[in-house]
C-alpha cells in the first residue's frame, strides 16, 4: 500500500463504543472518516453531521465505496460476521470490536474470509496495550522472575435491568451470544490466555444471580484454566456487583508476584512491594474500568496497514478468547 495515501475510514454502529473510535480517528494523521452507518438513520445522521461525513442506515453502501479502505465494526455481536465477511470480500480492512463473533461457527467463517481477502481483520482487545499488561507479558517471556506458576483475573462490575432494556440485542443468546463472559469479561479472559499460553483444560460454570427474568444469559461466571505449561488461572466475573470496580490481575512466578490495581502494577518480592509502573492517565474518553488502550490499538492497526504488515491481534488471536468463553459455557452445561 502507498504509505503516503490518506486512508478512508468508516464506522458501522453508532452506539456506546462509537465515540472512542471516532475520537481516535480524529487524532490520527493520514486518516479521514468518510462515513458512519447505523440501522437507526437519525442516529447515524446526527453523528455524520457532528463529524462532517456521510451517514447511512445501509452498511452495504460502505462495502461498495472505493474510497473507504478501513471499516470499524461497533455493532452488536451477532452482526459482526455477516458484515465483516462482506467487507473482507470487497477487500476492505476490518477492525471489529470484541467478541470476534457471537458463536464459533460465525467466527470460523470470518477467519476464512480474512484468509482469502486483500484486507486485514483486526480485533479490539485494547487491554493488551495497557502498561501493566505489556510489562506482565514481557516478564513472562523474559523469565526474569522464573517460571509462571499461576494467575487470576477478577471482574466485578454492575449492569442492571435498565442497561439491558436499553438495547434489545443485549441479554439474549441469539444476539449477544452470552452474558458477562461475552460482553464484559472477555477482555480479561483474553489477557489470561495471552499470558498463560496454550490451554489444556477448562472447568467452569455460569449462573444468573440477580438478573434472572431480565436476561436469558448469565450475569456471573467462574473458571479454572489449566495451561499446557502447567500454570493455572482462576477467573471470576460478574455483573451483579453494585459498582464498576477496576479489573484485578495477579500473576505469580517462582521469584515474585505481579499485581495490577487500577492502572498501576506492583511487584511483591522478598517481602517487599514495589511500584513497577504507574501510567499517566490517557483514557481518551474511555471509562476508567475499561482500560485505556483503544487509541494505541487503533493507531497500531493503521500503522500495520500502511506498512503492509499483519496486525498481531488478528482474527486467529480474537478466536482464542471466544473459544475460551465457549469452553466455559460447555463445561457449565456438562455439569448441570
Amino acid at each position: 500500500m502507498n504509505n503516503t495515501k490518506k486512508l478512508g475510514a468508516a464506522i458501522i454502529g453508532c452506539g456506546t463504543i462509537f465515540p472512542l473510535h471516532a475520537k481516535a480517528l480524529a487524532n490520527l494523521q493520514g486518516v479521514e472518516l468518510l462515513a458512519v452507518a447505523d440501522n437507526d438513520l437519525s442516529k447515524a445522521e446526527q453523528k455524520g453531521l457532528e463529524l462532517g461525513c456521510s451517514a447511512t442506515d445501509d452498511y452495504r453502501t460502505i462495502v461498495e465505496r472505493d474510497d473507504i479502505d478501513v471499516v470499524h465494526l461497533c455493532t452488536p455481536h451477532h452482526l459482526h460476521a455477516e458484515m465483516a465477511i462482506e467487507l473482507l470480500k470487497a477487500g476492505k480492512h476490518v477492525l471489529t470490536e470484541k467478541p470476534l463473533a457471537a458463536n464459533l461457527d460465525s467466527a470460523r467463517r470470518m477467519l476464512e474470509a480474512a484468509a482469502n481477502s486483500k484486507g486485514q481483520l483486526g480485533v479490539v482487545f485494547q487491554n493488551r496495550y495497557n502498561d501493566p499488561s505489556v510489562h506482565i507479558k514481557q516478564t513472562i517471556e523474559s523469565g526474569e522472575l522464573g517460571r509462571l506458576i499461576c494467575l487470576k483475573g477478577v471482574v466485578t462490575w454492575h449492569r442492571d435491568e435498565v442497561y439491558y432494556r436499553s438495547s434489545n440485542w443485549r441479554g439474549r443468546w441469539a444476539t449477544e451470544g452470552g452474558g458477562v463472559l461475552m460482553n464484559q469479561t472477555i477482555h480479561t479472559l483474553d489477557l489470561l490466555q495471552w499470558f498463560g499460553g496454550n490451554i489444556a483444560t477448562v472447568q467452569g460454570s455460569v449462573t444468573t444471580d440477580v438478573l434472572d427474568g431480565v436476561i436469558e444469559v448469565e450475569d456471573s461466571a467462574h473458571a479454572c484454566i489449566e495451561f499446557s505449561n502447567k500454570a493455572r488461572a482462576l477467573f471470576y466475573g460478574t455483573n451483579a456487583y453494585l459498582v464498576n470496580s477496576p479489573v484485578e490481575l495477579e500473576v505469580v512466578f517462582e521469584h515474585g508476584t505481579l499485581l495490577q490495581r487500577r492502572d498501576s502494577l506492583y511487584l511483591w518480592k522478598d517481602e517487599q512491594e514495589t511500584l513497577i509502573c504507574d501510567p499517566a492517565s490517557r483514557s481518551f474518553g474511555a471509562k476508567s474500568y475499561w482500560g485505556t488502550g483503544h487509541f494505541l490499538l487503533i493507531e497500531d492497526f493503521y500503522n500495520h496497514i500502511r506498512e503492509n504488515r499483519r496486525f498481531w491481534i488478528d482474527g486467529e488471536e480474537g478466536f482464542k478468547a471466544l473459544k475460551l468463553a465457549m469452553d466455559i459455557y460447555s463445561s457449565s452445561k456438562a455439569r448441570s
